[in-house]
């Protein structure tokens, strides 16, 4: 018979992080995606041009988009908290007693 206070929560094989390959494939496809939207971005503001402010506001957009994906391809992605069974030994602990008080 297995003591209760002694099971700890089994280990899932889902919980295992993603391996180096596919967080690499995942950054990969947000730079695709990031860099994609640069050039839909300029078209517009060629499209626009007789309303400047749009014209203008487009091309703002796409120019520091390459900065900002490199930036997020560059970054891992954020681990997994993960809790963590270490054996804690046995745990004695003080029974609570009455104690006496001595007066004078």
């Amino acid at each position: 018979m297995t003591d209760p206070r002694r099971e700890p929560d089994p280990v899932l094989i889902t919980d295992a992080p993603m391996s180096y390959e596919e967080e690499l494939a995942v950054r990969k496809r947000r730079y695709k995606v990031m860099m994609g939207m640069r050039i839909p971005c300029m078209i517009l503001a060629v499209v626009f041009y007789q309303i400047p402010w749009v014209a203008v506001t487009l091309l703002i957009i796409s120019i520091p988009l390459p900065w900002i994906a490199v930036l997020i391809a560059n970054d891992r992605l954020p681990r997994k908290s993960e809790k963590v069974n270490r054996y804690r030994g046995e745990h004695k602990e003080l029974e609570a007693k009455e104690h006496p008080v001595i007066e004078s």
